[in-house]
Protein backbone atom coordinates (compact mmCIF):
# COMPACT_ATOMS: atom_id res chain seq x y z
CA UNK A 1 0.00 0.00 0.00
CA UNK A 2 2.85 2.39 0.79
CA UNK A 3 4.31 2.07 -2.72
CA UNK A 4 0.91 2.60 -4.34
CA UNK A 5 0.28 5.66 -2.16
CA UNK A 6 3.74 7.05 -2.99
CA UNK A 7 3.10 6.55 -6.70
CA UNK A 8 -0.25 8.34 -6.49
CA UNK A 9 1.28 11.20 -4.53
CA UNK A 10 4.17 11.65 -6.98
CA UNK A 11 2.15 11.32 -10.19
CA UNK A 12 -1.18 12.70 -9.02
CA UNK A 13 -3.02 9.50 -9.94
CA UNK A 14 -2.89 5.75 -9.26
CA UNK A 15 -0.78 3.56 -11.55
CA UNK A 16 -2.23 1.97 -14.69
CA UNK A 17 -0.28 -1.23 -14.10
CA UNK A 18 0.87 -2.99 -10.91
CA UNK A 19 3.39 -5.81 -10.80
CA UNK A 20 5.52 -7.66 -8.26
CA UNK A 21 9.26 -8.26 -8.42
CA UNK A 22 10.23 -11.82 -9.39
CA UNK A 23 6.56 -12.81 -9.76
CA UNK A 24 5.96 -12.33 -6.00
CA UNK A 25 2.32 -11.31 -6.57
CA UNK A 26 1.53 -14.85 -7.79
CA UNK A 27 2.57 -16.66 -4.62
CA UNK A 28 -0.24 -17.76 -2.27
CA UNK A 29 1.41 -16.02 0.69
CA UNK A 30 1.29 -12.67 -1.16
CA UNK A 31 -1.46 -12.73 -3.79
CA UNK A 32 -4.52 -11.92 -1.67
CA UNK A 33 -2.86 -8.96 0.05
CA UNK A 34 -1.50 -7.78 -3.31
CA UNK A 35 -4.91 -7.95 -4.96
CA UNK A 36 -6.59 -6.23 -1.99
CA UNK A 37 -4.04 -3.41 -2.13
CA UNK A 38 -4.57 -2.95 -5.87
CA UNK A 39 -8.36 -3.04 -5.47
CA UNK A 40 -8.16 -0.38 -2.77
CA UNK A 41 -5.47 1.95 -4.14
CA UNK A 42 -5.58 1.44 -7.92
CA UNK A 43 -8.91 -0.19 -8.82
CA UNK A 44 -8.60 0.62 -12.53
CA UNK A 45 -5.07 -0.77 -12.86
CA UNK A 46 -4.30 -4.08 -14.44
CA UNK A 47 -1.95 -6.63 -12.88
CA UNK A 48 0.47 -9.14 -14.40
CA UNK A 49 -0.30 -12.82 -14.35
CA UNK A 50 2.33 -15.24 -15.65
CA UNK A 51 0.29 -17.99 -17.30
CA UNK A 52 0.85 -19.02 -20.90
CA UNK A 53 -1.82 -19.76 -23.50
CA UNK A 54 -0.38 -23.04 -24.75
CA UNK A 55 -1.61 -26.64 -24.83
CA UNK A 56 -0.34 -28.63 -21.84
CA UNK A 57 2.12 -30.71 -23.89
CA UNK A 58 3.83 -27.55 -25.14
CA UNK A 59 4.16 -26.23 -21.58
CA UNK A 60 6.10 -29.17 -20.19
CA UNK A 61 9.48 -28.25 -21.71
CA UNK A 62 10.04 -25.10 -19.63
CA UNK A 63 10.00 -25.83 -15.87
CA UNK A 64 10.13 -22.20 -14.70
CA UNK A 65 7.30 -21.24 -17.03
CA UNK A 66 5.26 -24.24 -15.88
CA UNK A 67 5.55 -23.08 -12.26
CA UNK A 68 4.30 -19.64 -13.34
CA UNK A 69 1.41 -21.32 -15.18
CA UNK A 70 0.36 -23.15 -12.01
CA UNK A 71 0.70 -20.11 -9.74
CA UNK A 72 -1.14 -17.91 -12.22
CA UNK A 73 -4.23 -20.13 -12.44
CA UNK A 74 -5.36 -19.19 -8.91
CA UNK A 75 -4.13 -15.63 -9.31
CA UNK A 76 -6.33 -15.12 -12.40
CA UNK A 77 -9.38 -16.58 -10.63
CA UNK A 78 -8.94 -14.33 -7.62
CA UNK A 79 -8.19 -11.23 -9.70
CA UNK A 80 -11.30 -11.85 -11.82
CA UNK A 81 -13.41 -12.34 -8.69
CA UNK A 82 -12.08 -9.01 -7.36
CA UNK A 83 -12.82 -7.27 -10.65
CA UNK A 84 -9.15 -6.58 -11.36
CA UNK A 85 -7.97 -6.71 -14.97
CA UNK A 86 -4.92 -8.75 -16.00
CA UNK A 87 -3.04 -9.66 -19.15
CA UNK A 88 -4.62 -12.55 -21.08
CA UNK A 89 -1.33 -14.28 -21.82
CA UNK A 90 2.31 -14.24 -20.85
CA UNK A 91 5.61 -15.26 -22.39
CA UNK A 92 9.27 -14.72 -21.71
CA UNK A 93 10.25 -17.29 -19.08
CA UNK A 94 13.21 -19.35 -20.20
CA UNK A 95 16.44 -20.83 -18.84
CA UNK A 96 18.68 -17.75 -18.74
CA UNK A 97 21.77 -19.80 -17.83
CA UNK A 98 21.97 -21.57 -21.19
CA UNK A 99 22.48 -18.37 -23.25
CA UNK A 100 19.89 -19.32 -25.87
CA UNK A 101 19.25 -17.51 -29.13
CA UNK A 102 16.96 -14.72 -27.94
CA UNK A 103 15.74 -13.93 -31.46
CA UNK A 104 14.44 -17.50 -31.83
CA UNK A 105 12.87 -17.35 -28.37
CA UNK A 106 11.14 -14.05 -29.11
CA UNK A 107 9.70 -15.54 -32.30
CA UNK A 108 8.27 -18.42 -30.22
CA UNK A 109 6.92 -16.03 -27.59
CA UNK A 110 5.13 -13.84 -30.12
CA UNK A 111 3.76 -16.79 -32.06
CA UNK A 112 1.87 -18.12 -29.03
CA UNK A 113 0.81 -14.81 -27.47
CA UNK A 114 -2.84 -13.74 -27.58
CA UNK A 115 -3.90 -10.18 -28.32
CA UNK A 116 -3.08 -8.05 -25.29
CA UNK A 117 -0.47 -10.52 -24.05
CA UNK A 118 2.75 -9.59 -22.31
CA UNK A 119 6.35 -10.63 -22.95
CA UNK A 120 8.77 -10.42 -20.04
CA UNK A 121 12.34 -9.47 -20.85
CA UNK A 122 15.29 -7.96 -19.02
CA UNK A 123 17.47 -6.08 -21.50
CA UNK A 124 20.32 -4.05 -20.15
CA UNK A 125 23.87 -2.78 -20.28
CA UNK A 126 26.37 -4.48 -18.04
CA UNK A 127 29.29 -3.01 -16.11
CA UNK A 128 31.77 -4.54 -13.67
CA UNK A 129 29.61 -3.77 -10.63
CA UNK A 130 26.47 -5.30 -12.14
CA UNK A 131 28.41 -8.37 -13.31
CA UNK A 132 29.34 -9.06 -9.71
CA UNK A 133 25.75 -8.76 -8.53
CA UNK A 134 23.78 -10.51 -11.26
CA UNK A 135 24.72 -13.86 -12.84
CA UNK A 136 22.41 -13.24 -15.83
CA UNK A 137 24.18 -10.21 -17.25
CA UNK A 138 25.27 -11.88 -20.50
CA UNK A 139 21.70 -12.73 -21.40
CA UNK A 140 20.56 -9.19 -20.54
CA UNK A 141 23.02 -7.85 -23.12
CA UNK A 142 21.87 -10.39 -25.75
CA UNK A 143 18.24 -9.37 -25.15
CA UNK A 144 19.15 -5.69 -25.49
CA UNK A 145 21.11 -6.32 -28.70
CA UNK A 146 18.15 -8.10 -30.29
CA UNK A 147 15.53 -5.58 -29.17
CA UNK A 148 17.66 -2.64 -30.37
CA UNK A 149 18.57 -4.36 -33.64
CA UNK A 150 16.99 -4.31 -37.06
CA UNK A 151 15.37 -7.78 -36.85
CA UNK A 152 13.02 -7.00 -33.96
CA UNK A 153 10.74 -4.57 -35.88
CA UNK A 154 10.49 -7.10 -38.72
CA UNK A 155 9.50 -9.84 -36.28
CA UNK A 156 6.84 -7.59 -34.76
CA UNK A 157 5.45 -6.80 -38.22
CA UNK A 158 5.47 -10.49 -39.22
CA UNK A 159 3.40 -11.33 -36.14
CA UNK A 160 1.19 -8.21 -36.46
CA UNK A 161 2.31 -7.06 -33.01
CA UNK A 162 2.36 -3.47 -31.87
CA UNK A 163 4.04 -2.31 -28.69
CA UNK A 164 2.02 -0.44 -26.11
Amino acid sequence: MVQLAAFSELFGRPPDFVDGHQHAQLFPQVRDAFLAAVKDAAPNAWVRQGGRCLPLMQRLGAPKALVLDVLSAQFRKRAARAGIAFNPGFAGAYDFSKAPDFAALMAEFLNSLPDGGLVMCHPGFVDDIWSGLDPLTGQREREYAFLAGENFPALLALNKVTLA
